[in-house]
């Protein structure tokens, strides 16, 4: 069985609107991949590899953006409303269907 790469966040379905989107926004977050890095071509073990880290680096957070320190919302903030934008630019809608 061949493994498909990742297209990149800018490629990706609906703006970049999927959870592998959410993990390279979240490693923006946290500055573990720089904002221009779209992770397009990376194998799915690579994926894997960043969530595990993008997980570890909510954890002291409760893994919730309200405990982040301000800098950190700020940027949360700004991120998450950027791929708002772009996603409902690409068709996401985010009304959950009868299938979520």
């Amino acid at each position: 069985m061949q493994q498909v790469n990742y297209v990149g966040i800018d490629q990706d379905a609906n703006g970049g609107m999927t959870h592998i989107g959410k993990i390279i926004r979240d490693a923006w977050l946290f500055g573990l991949i720089p904002e221009t890095e779209t992770g397009a071509g990376w194998r799915p073990a690579q994926v894997q590899v960043l969530y595990e880290k993008v997980f570890a680096a909510w954890e002291p957070y409760a893994h919730l953006p309200s405990k982040l320190p301000a800098e950190l919302q700020e940027k949360y903030l700004r991120i998450q409303q950027d791929a708002i934008e772009r996603g409902r630019r690409n068709g996401w809608n985010p009304e959950l269907g009868d299938d979520d």
